[in-house]
């Protein structure tokens, strides 16, 4: 097995903005993996939250260079649990590693991912598109930029009540709210009661992920369901947000890539929470990773390729939140 890295640092439509920083650029990484004259495409993202750079990506991978490539491609599982005790402490470098083993695994079948699985594609969910934080009227004039069916509005302001009715009153799409950790009890709280009549579908990890008695309390009173983000990282995660949350939202570059996210799938079902993928602002790599598994989930939020100015690779085509596959093998990612 052959394996190639390319660090990429693209270019945001409009400077990203959540409650704890904002960014114009998004360093990410493609990794590439070549078997039989045939390659698989990952992603991973730089994410400083999480003190992951795409020089310590590099690095890590690079580091264990010589076992990946003596690596026969299998099955994926068996690639990931080869790796895994490499990368117990990288699972973004881990995430990139895995998403190119399912795509090279499912072009050596010569059938789209799905396909592999035996999924039926004929009522995925559709994706949101996100709005960053900004002036209300900047998220207003995103919002008429960009029309679409469904979105995700960053919060964790001063004003998050006065922008949610101010959104409201240009369109009629479903809203989803993400605090990303800003708020306390009390706020979640009034939130959720003031943004229930304003078509806000869910809130998305209102408290910080250590406020475990806050969430307790939120869990029993909230007016609107509560999906885990920062809460829910690993697959040792999901049994411990059941009794807080009513949802997971699993990125795939967190918790280590597809064979990881497709076990927390199967035990978030089985304790009957909701499931969603999210993103982290990848390119079209990681957005075609993810879409293969939309048969799975409840929501997803994919809008990677649509909130930046530059992409990396032709892919998955998102329109009016509908995802279109590529008609080729694998993940259906191709290096531009």
């Amino acid at each position: 097995m052959q394996l190639t890295l390319y660090p990429f640092e693209l270019k945001f439509r409009h400077t990203f903005t959540i409650s704890r920083k904002s960014k114009d650029v998004q360093p990410l990484l493609v990794v590439k993996l070549e078997q039989d004259n045939v390659s698989g495409l990952g992603e991973t993202a730089d994410n400083s939250y999480y003190n992951m750079t795409v020089p310590r990506l590099m690095e890590d991978i690079n580091a264990h260079r010589t076992l990946i490539e003596k690596h026969t491609l299998t099955t994926p599982e068996a690639f990931w649990d080869s790796l895994y005790p490499l990368f117990k402490n990288n699972l973004f470098a881990l995430c990139a590693l895995d998403l190119a083993a399912h795509d090279l695994y499912a072009k050596l079948q010569g059938k789209k991912l799905y396909e592999v699985w035996g999924l039926d594609i004929s009522h995925n969910p559709l994706t949101d598109y996100t709005i960053g934080i900004d002036t209300v009227e900047n998220m207003v004039s995103k919002l008429k930029e960009f029309p679409w069916p469904i979105y995700k509005i960053k919060l964790g302001t001063r004003d998050d009540i006065a922008i949610i009715q101010e959104l409201r009153r240009h369109t009629t799409a479903i809203f989803r709210v993400d605090a990303n950790c800003a708020w306390g009890v009390e706020e979640t709280l009034r939130n959720a009661t003031a943004f229930k009549p304003l078509g806000v579908e869910f809130i998305e990890q209102p408290m910080p992920a250590a406020d475990v008695e806050g969430m307790k309390q939120v869990y029993a009173q909230s007016a609107l369901p509560l999906i885990a983000d920062e809460s829910c990282i690993t697959e040792e995660d999901v049994a411990k947000c059941h009794g807080l949350f009513h949802g997971i939202n699993i990125k795939l570059t967190k918790c280590g890539g597809i064979t990881p996210a497709r076990r927390m799938i199967d035990h978030a079902k089985k304790l009957g929470m909701k499931v969603m993928t999210g993103s982290m602002n990848e390119s079209t790599v990681g957005t075609s990773a993810v879409a293969h598994l939309l048969p799975y989930l409840d929501y997803v939020d994919m809008d990677g390729p649509l909130l930046l100015a530059e992409d990396t690779s032709d892919g998955v085509k998102i329109v009016d939140g509908r995802i279109i596959y590529a008609n080729r093998p694998g993940t259906g990612a191709v290096l531009k």
